[in-house]
């Protein structure tokens, strides 16, 4: 560039700004807050669970109630695990809430269809999109009602070693 446009404030980085469109700039970033912290990836697996635990609850509730009605043998030790199950799941929810409460994340959701469920959410003052395959939240409720299992199995053993001693 000619040296007749440099440093007459009406060039900046190669482009042209009339002094009373800097000026507006200017007076708009000093009235704007300090931007706005992004999501920690803890923070995305807190909202992942807030969206995922509760449906796993109602999958979970669902199945207890399909086993009480069933003709099945062992109905009732099967339906009092899966209310035991539920209850855990229930107190991560709460859990979860609270964390959420505590890090100032609330979640809106947006659309559901065939595909995905949309959300918007707000992170401490960021704003954004988190969208949920439901392909991805069976594969995961999946795997994560397994954990649920493991732990109800592995405390049911260390209670019995307990009555044992």
């Amino acid at each position: 560039m000619s040296k007749k446009l440099e440093k007459n404030g009406l060039w900046e980085s190669s482009r042209m700004m009339l002094p009373q469109h800097r000026e507006a700039l200017q007076h708009l970033r000093s009235d704007k807050a300090a931007p706005a912290n992004r999501p920690t990836a803890e923070d995305i697996g807190i909202m992942r669970d807030y969206v995922l635990l509760p449906l796993m609850h109602g999958m979970i509730k669902r199945k207890a109630v399909e086993i009480e009605r069933s003709a099945e043998t062992l109905r009732q030790l099967y339906s009092r695990a899966a209310h035991a199950l539920a209850a855990q799941i229930l107190a991560d929810i709460s859990e979860t809430k609270s964390k959420m409460m505590h890090r100032s994340i609330q979640m809106f959701e947006e659309e559901k269809n065939d595909r995905a469920i949309h959300y918007r959410y707000v992170c401490r003052g960021h704003e954004d999109a988190l969208i949920i395959a439901k392909d991805y939240m069976r594969a995961e409720m999946s795997v994560r009602t397994a954990r649920y299992i493991d732990h109800f199995v592995a405390s049911m053993y260390k209670k019995g070693d307990e009555h044992k001693t």
